[in-house]
């Protein structure tokens, strides 16, 4: 999508905020003893009271209105009544929405209380990685060299990317283009930014695995050599300097 009219910004910011706040009271909301399927209905809940519809539910009939990871679940996990959360536990939840018309979507992990299981290095490396990505993120930029970019902040932290999960336009509908936008450089890919264009940018940051493959709910993602992975994503807003955040308020920064 590309922001062409103030109403065409004034729709994604408000789409934006609902998957934004959802997801930053999710967050908040989640503690151990809880399951994951009880964080949902309350995502269900909050993105209902925004007028919001979940785009994984509408698009895909995923089973849940959003996506909760846990430890080696690296994305797209089903919510459930057997899985408690617990002290220690990385968390990935993902939110994504449709509201009249303008899709938005936004994740993050993070460790649910104390640090037990020292995953606390991953989850920063990812958040680090996503921030100073967007900051170098302009119109005319070539989308490998953001890639690029992605997994030398990786390597410096001693961490890998995913190389089959990508970010992804978005704005009239869940994924649009530019398509694959990857946590690596693909030397064929001579795409650039395009200014006005709306995009979900993501990182998949990961201590062993380099792919992620789906188990047999054919759903939830884990890493084809094991380990975990930690997930930030912001949906922004490509400009000739640096990007709007249209998903700020969910604490991500």
């Amino acid at each position: 999508m590309s922001i062409t009219k103030e109403s065409d910004l004034q729709g994604m910011q408000k789409a934006s905020e609902a998957v934004a706040q959802t997801l930053k009271k999710m967050t908040a909301y989640a503690q151990p003893g809880m399951t994951t399927k009880e964080l949902d209905e309350y995502a269900a809940e909050l993105l209902k009271e925004f007028g919001a519809k979940s785009a994984p539910h509408s698009t895909y009939k995923f089973p849940g209105w959003t996506c909760i990871s846990v430890n080696n679940e690296f994305c797209h996990g089903v919510p459930s009544t057997k899985r408690k959360l617990q002290e220690g536990d990385l968390i990935n939840i993902d939110v994504s929405a449709e509201l009249d018309g303008f899709w938005a979507d936004n994740g993050g992990s993070f460790v649910l209380g104390q640090d037990i299981h020292k995953h606390q290095k991953l989850v920063d490396a990812s958040k680090e990685i996503l921030l100073k990505t967007i900051q170098n993120i302009r119109g005319g930029v070539k989308i490998a060299d953001i890639g690029y970019l992605m997994e030398s902040e990786a390597r410096k932290r001693g961490f890998k990317v995913i190389r089959n999960l990508a970010g992804h336009g978005i704005g009239r509908g869940l994924h649009e283009q530019p398509n694959e936008l990857m946590n690596f450089r693909n030397k064929a890919d001579h795409r650039r930014f395009k200014k006005n264009s709306v995009i979900a940018i993501e990182t998949f940051i990961s201590t062993t695995s380099s792919y992620a493959t789906a188990l047999k709910d054919g759903w939830t993602m884990v890493g084809n050599k094991g380990g975990f992975m930690a997930q930030h994503e912001h949906t922004i807003v490509v400009t000739d300097n640096a990007p709007l955040v249209l998903t700020a308020m969910n604490g991500i920064n």
